[in-house]
This record gives structure tokens, C-alpha cells and sequence, in this order.
């Protein structure tokens, strides 16, 4: 099995089988903590090859900088088959649709994406103070 892409957007959808992101983001900004994120997606494509035919268990968890879980942890197992006709390698998508992710703090989180308890990816997401708004004075602000 291999990651082909791992993404936080504000929206993602499988379509026929192709993956459309939307807003592909890596930060986010707030002018008081704890703050709330009404919604956003996590966006993951998959790639799976004829050694990886069986049972899979896929999971995500999203921690804060000490590693401590933000939300409950996804989970899915997966059963992995390849058709006969000697295909090489299929895709699938995971779109996984998050509302109220609330941050408690400033700092950089994680999600960690684990294949039968086996990192992939851990996906940064850095959650940033945003200082008061000032007016912007030409092009450069």
C-alpha cells in the first residue's frame, strides 16, 4: 500500500473514483483560543499493489504537540482485493469530513495516518495567533 496524497482542504469529494480537493491547507489562524474550526476535510488516496491483497486496518488520530488525542481516533479495516485480469495496482480515496475541531492552544498538530499500526504520514497542521488586524498601506501592506 502506498500514500499518494495526504491533505487537509476545506472541502474533498470522491468522484468516479478521482479525488477533488478544495482549499488544500496547512495552517490556520485565530484571534482567541480555544477556538472552534466549523469544517474541513482530510483527503487521502491510496495506492494498492498485488502484494497488498488482504486485511488492512487503517487509522487517524489527531494529537497536539505532546501527543495527546484532539478528537476520538478514526478507524477502518479494509478488505484489499485485486480483480483477476492481472491489474497492476488500483486507487482509493478516503475522504474524511471534520466538524468542530476545536484547538485549545497555538501550536502545530498532527494527524498521524497508520496502516496496521505502522506510521505513513504525520500530517502538520500549525494553528497560529493571529495578531490584530492592521490596515494595509500599498501592495506590500
Amino acid at each position: 500500500m502506498q500514500l499518494l496524497l495526504a491533505t487537509l482542504c476545506d472541502s474533498a469529494a470522491d468522484y468516479q473514483g478521482k479525488l477533488c480537493v478544495l482549499g488544500a491547507f496547512d495552517t490556520l489562524c485565530a484571534q482567541e483560543f480555544p477556538v472552534e474550526h466549523p469544517q474541513c476535510s482530510l483527503a487521502v488516496r491510496l495506492m494498492f499493489y498485488p502484494d497488498d491483497v488482504g486485511r488492512h486496518n487503517l487509522s487517524i488520530q489527531l494529537e497536539d504537540e505532546v501527543g495527546q488525542a484532539v478528537m476520538p481516533p478514526f478507524s477502518a479495516t479494509m478488505d484489499v482485493v485485486l480483480p483477476p485480469n492481472s491489474v497492476p495496482f488500483v486507487t482509493r480515496n478516503l475522504v474524511l469530513n471534520l466538524q468542530r475541531l476545536r484547538f485549545e492552544e497555538p501550536g502545530v498538530y498532527r494527524f498521524e495516518i497508520k496502516r496496521n499500526g505502522k506510521p505513513m504520514i504525520s500530517l502538520p497542521l500549525r494553528v497560529a495567533r493571529m495578531e490584530e488586524m492592521r490596515p494595509t498601506m500599498g501592495p506590500a501592506g
